[in-house]
């Protein structure tokens, strides 16, 4: 099992830090938004160092790319799904076929 960094948009961020600000605890918005408090800490000491340049990262790209992947896992899924039942199928014939002797052609053959 492999565990994912979860990325958070630059107002996520500023919502949590103005929670802190605003009298809550570390402690308690860390349980609310279930962010690890050295994440909050961290968070609030960029933006104290510069804060207009603190998370200036791209935002959403992360959560397009998720959908996207999760949309292909789906059609892929599918995809696996159809191919398994026609194999299924196939395998089905074949033993059905050996069992009765052989391939038999779908058309009459004229007697002689």
């Amino acid at each position: 099992m492999t565990i994912t960094r979860r990325n958070f948009t630059r107002e996520f961020k500023l919502a949590a830090i103005e929670q802190i600000e605003s009298g809550k605890s570390l402690a308690r918005v860390a349980r609310e938004l279930e962010v690890h408090e050295n994440v909050l800490r961290r968070w609030k000491r960029e933006i104290q160092k510069q804060p207009g340049k603190a998370f200036v990262g791209k935002g959403h790209y992360r959560a397009d790319r998720e959908a996207e992947l999760e949309r292909k896992i789906g059609q892929m899924t599918l995809e696996i799904d159809f191919l398994k039942k026609a194999l299924q199928r196939v395998e089905e014939r074949r033993l059905l076929e050996k069992a009765s002797g052989g391939r038999r052609s779908t058309r009459r053959s004229k007697k002689s």
